[in-house]
């Protein structure tokens, strides 16, 4: 029972601090908090090392059973849990990240009238996280996904008196209902397509994934079942990872406090869509038309995210549009049919983006909850921990050689350049969305580091003590290092966003690097990814403007899904390491654009369309909830409801007043009249009967 377990221990946690915390103080909930992450971490650890990677490549599938759910006719859904490589990836960054949020958090939150009660919500976080990944079928997963869903809500409008924080939660809840909507939609057609919601074989019918990966690949351009079932899982995706149309949310998330927006946006909530649609992988490597739907929005939401956050005054709204615009590259990689170089940049990402908003917070902290950007300055010489941590941080996620992100972003870069999956060039149109994508990201990465750390002191414009703590300085503040319960987290995370990458090195890039090996990552994810056939069909206009059905050739593709996939001959190699230098060229180039500008000038002024977002929150206002407030209130309300529902019931009850009240004069009190009325009735009677 070690999976459930390890999906339990913060369950029970987080009961005994909601119940018990208030009155037992601090420590006790630090301890019971952190204690059971710790035991979901050990139990995670245990289970992947001890469970699943003794058993030989092809049968890495360790299930337990909790316990039987539902069972009505062809419906079996047991409430039963899956670790195979891609749960155990994943089990294994949630809990070893989110532990050490927590421990974090135990500093960050000191003093918190809630103490007990945030705790208590992050723990039920993990847990529902965990439900997620390790569910096998798509009921469980969805239990986990409604489940982030709430905890979001609570977590994002925890500070109840800001008025901002109750409308970003409810802003969060509202889209993600959204895309959820797409998600039930798509599990009821996958039912009825395969007669079963469950990943695996279970009850004598086989699973999603065998059967899907016996169905023949539906055209490109076409609309299939399978199409169907792989969008509207995209739809649910697009929510809970914000994408594109469904990304408004995930900004104004920050409005709660930074653990929670580092639990979000790096090792759980953000990553559950890119995990929906690499779990559904053998339905969408049959459905090109999906996937060119995934790579495209992917990448434009990388861009759109990526110019947005380079105008951003909030250090943590800038983090937040990083974040949507790295998921972007991770859905890019799905569309392209590398899984694989998608959910090895999840696993890097989970690294340098907790330690990005950690140290976010860091900064927060020492500056007494100071978050714009243009009050901060000079602040490595008060907060070297947190500097140096942060410079991992940047240098990772904006690629520079040898970190952590270089080599899950370069895999991204490359595998897009070099798929099949796709029509003609369109690998080339993405890459280049791509390869901007990443010069915009180093550039604002390299903002946000030198308005924080270098430069002039901008103290005497920030508003200080909130904390009610802390030497003023001025008429500013003076900031000051975090305590060791949260730079110590800070330290470890640095560490992995170095480190973190070389698991996953391409064979290309081995010997460069001196492992001289295949990509481990990669062969160890084969298993849980949708295989795909050499082939993809392609629909085009004929000649007299018939659709036509073509294959669009192919390399011979690997189990991976990846069609790209070729063998690794000395061409490929070759070319692969010019594209590695190309974006080892795309990263310096971006890192020395955004020092040499804003140096000179750390307080230049953005584009105000970039500022404002693209006005894609006003659009929605004036296009969407205006409209759907107005016809709510307008019609729905005050006629259908006030007018029609209402003056139905009321008119109903205004007949039988009326006649009640001609009913009521009958009624008189005197008994000669009630004799004369049983007179009455009894000679109509007689005389029915002698007229018959």
């Amino acid at each position: 029972m070690i999976l459930t377990w390890i999906t339990l221990a913060p369950l029970i946690g987080a009961i005994i601090n909601g119940l018990a915390g208030k009155k037992l103080g601090e420590r006790f909930v630090s301890l019971v908090a952190c204690g059971s992450v710790a035991v979901s971490t050990v139990l995670a650890f245990i289970a992947f090392f001890g469970k699943l990677l003794p058993l030989p490549a092809e049968h890495r599938i360790y299930t337990e059973h909790f316990f039987t759910w539902l069972s009505i006719g062809d419906l079996h859904a047991d409430f039963a849990y899956l670790l195979d490589p891609l749960s155990g990836i994943y089990i294994l960054f949630i809990t070893g990240v989110g532990l050490l949020i927590h421990i974090y958090a135990t500093g960050y939150m000191h003093g918190d009238p809630g103490f007990y009660r945030f705790f208590s919500y992050l723990n039920l976080f993990m847990f529902m996280m965990l439900t997620l990944v390790l569910a096998d079928n798509l009921l469980v997963l969805f239990v986990g996904w409604e489940g982030v869903g709430l905890c979001s809500y609570l977590l994002i409008g925890y500070y109840t008196r800001k008025k901002e924080a109750g409308y970003a939660a409810k802003k969060a809840f509202v889209t993600n209902r959204i895309g959820d909507f797409g998600y039930m939609i798509g599990m009821f057609l996958t039912f009825t397509t395969f007669g079963t919601i469950s990943f695996i074989d279970k009850y004598g019918v086989d699973g999603i994934i065998a059967q899907a990966s016996r169905e023949p690949i539906e055209a490109f351009g076409t609309l299939g079942v399978l199409t169907a079932i792989a969008l509207l899982m995209f739809v649910g995706a697009t929510g809970k990872s914000a994408q594109i149309p469904l990304f408004v949310w995930l900004p104004d998330a920050m409005a709660g406090p930074t653990p929670v927006s580092a639990l979000i946006h790096a090792a759980t909530m953000v990553t559950a869509g890119v995990y929906l649609v690499t779990r559904m992988s053998s339905v969408f490597v049959k459905a090109p038309s999906a996937l060119a739907v995934v790579a495209v929005i992917g990448a434009v939401t990388a861009i759109v995210a990526a110019t947005i956050g380079i105008a951003q005054n909030d250090i943590k709204k800038v983090l937040a549009y990083s974040t949507i615009s790295q998921l972007g590259y991770m859905f890019l990689a799905c569309g392209v049919g590398a899984f694989t170089a998608g959910i090895f940049h999840v696993m890097t990402h989970a690294f340098f983006k907790a330690l990005l908003f950690l140290g976010s917070g860091s900064v927060i902290h020492g500056m007494h909850e100071e978050q714009d950007m243009r009050r901060m300055g000079g602040l490595k010489k008060y907060m070297p921990i947190t500097f140096a941590t942060m410079v991992a941080g940047w240098l990772a996620i904006s690629g520079f050689p040898l970190m952590a992100g270089f080599f899950s972003k370069d895999e991204i870069l490359w595998k897009t350049w070099a798929t099949s999956s796709l029509p003609p060039n369109w690998g080339r149109y993405l890459w280049f969305l791509a390869a901007i994508t990443a010069l915009i990201t180093a550039i604002y990465m390299t903002r946000l580091m030198v308005m924080t750390f270098w430069g002039k002191e901008r103290f005497e414009l920030a508003a200080g003590g909130h904390h009610g703590h802390g030497e003023h300085h001025g008429h500013g503040i003076t900031p000051h290092e975090s305590p060791a319960s949260m730079w110590i987290p800070l330290a470890l995370l640095a560490v992995l966003s170095v480190v973190g990458g070389y698991v996953g090195v391409s064979p290309a890039l081995s010997s460069l690097v001196g492992i001289h090996s295949e990509n481990h990552f990669e062969h160890f994810l084969e298993p849980s990814i949708g295989k795909a056939s050499a082939h993809v069909a392609v629909v085009t206009a004929g000649g007299h403007g018939a659709l036509m059905v073509q294959e669009h050739g192919a390399r011979a593709s690997t189990s991976t899904g990846d069609f790209a996939e070729t063998g690794h001959s000395a061409e490929e190699i070759g070319m692969e390491r010019l594209f590695t230098g190309i974006s080892v060229v795309v990263a310096l180039l971006g890192l020395g654009i955004g020092w040499l500008v804003f140096t000179r000038n750390p307080l230049k002024t953005m584009p105000s369309i970039l500022e404002n977002k693209y006005y894609v929150d006003e659009f929605y206002e004036g296009a969407v909830i205006d409209p759907v407030v107005g016809v709510s209130r307008g019609l729905l309300w005050k006629i259908i409801d006030v007018r029609i529902i209402d003056g139905i019931v009321n008119g109903v009850a205004t007949v039988f007043g009326v006649f009640a009240s001609i009913l009521r004069q009958s009624q008189t009190g005197y008994a000669r009249g009630y004799a004369a009325a049983i007179l009455l009735g009894a000679v109509v009677v007689v005389g029915f009967f002698l007229l018959r």
